[in-house]
């Protein structure tokens, strides 16, 4: 068995994906990473981790990534549930207010396929991953489970109707998941990422977050690393903000 800490990452080919592995590298893990494209290979190969090539709304790749990181290691102690954005909701928000209530389009224009696809991506993905894992993580009887979400798990924007949606229900799996096994030492809390340095930007939106500009992906990479860490240890169950005060609620 490995001595090293070892961290599972999905979908870490390129953007938040890509910022997380490199921090967690940089914090000393070994990483086992899986991605649909070769970028994942090449990441992999820069930072002497293992590359799956897979998807994440399909549980034999899932299975795949953790039998990857059991072969090569023996144990695993952070799970990162990346995914990227899901269709439904018609056009970017990058050229119109955040909250407009056309900017996604007609909620009700959404389709089913969009729906369906969304559950797969952003909750389903998450409860098979945790049924793969969570086994590993009871015998050694610790880890900590990170899930991708978005600022619009706090406060659904329009633009994201599908996003908005099955993030808050991710939040509400998080909370029940953290409280079931947080006596056999395993945490899950979600990171809710405003809008970040890879996605699109119009001036207007940019006025509305208090800090006046765009997340950096390594702002992000860093607070992922900080919640998989030992020094998170006291935090489960959580939705955590990183969207520079976006985000009006109290």
């Amino acid at each position: 068995m490995s001595d090293t800490r070892v961290a599972v990452i999905a979908a870490c080919g390129k953007g938040l994906g890509e910022a997380i592995a490199r921090n967690l590298h940089a914090h000393g893990h070994s990483l086992v990473m899986m991605g649909r494209s070769e970028g994942v290979e090449s990441l992999a190969q820069e930072l002497g981790g293992i590359a799956v090539r897979g998807d994440v709304g399909k549980t034999e790749d899932l299975q795949n990534l953790v039998d990857a990181a059991m072969k090569a290691h023996g144990r695993i102690d952070a799970v990162m549930n990346n995914t990227g954005h899901v269709r439904g909701g018609g056009n970017t928000p990058a050229s119109a207010p955040v909250y407009s209530a056309d900017a996604g389009g007609d909620l009700l224009e959404v389709s089913d396929e969009d729906w369906m696809s969304g559950l797969n991506y952003i909750l389903l993905n998450v409860i098979r991953m945790s049924r793969i894992v969570t086994p590993v993580l009871e015998k050694q009887g610790s880890g900590a489970i990170l899930n991708m979400s978005s600022f619009a798990h706090r406060e659904p924007a329009p633009a994201f109707p599908v996003g908005a949606c099955l993030r808050m229900a991710l939040g509400g799996f998080t909370k029940m998941y953290a409280d079931k096994y947080a006596r056999a030492g395993i945490r899950m809390n979600c990171i809710l990422p405003g809008f970040i340095e890879n996605y699109p930007l119009s001036d207007e939106i940019r006025e509305r977050v208090p800090l006046g500009r765009s997340g950096t992906l390594e702002e992000v990479g860093e607070t992922a690393s900080f919640l998989l860490s030992d020094a998170a240890g006291y935090i489960t169950g959580q939705s955590i903000l990183v969207d520079g005060g976006m985000n009006r609620g109290v």
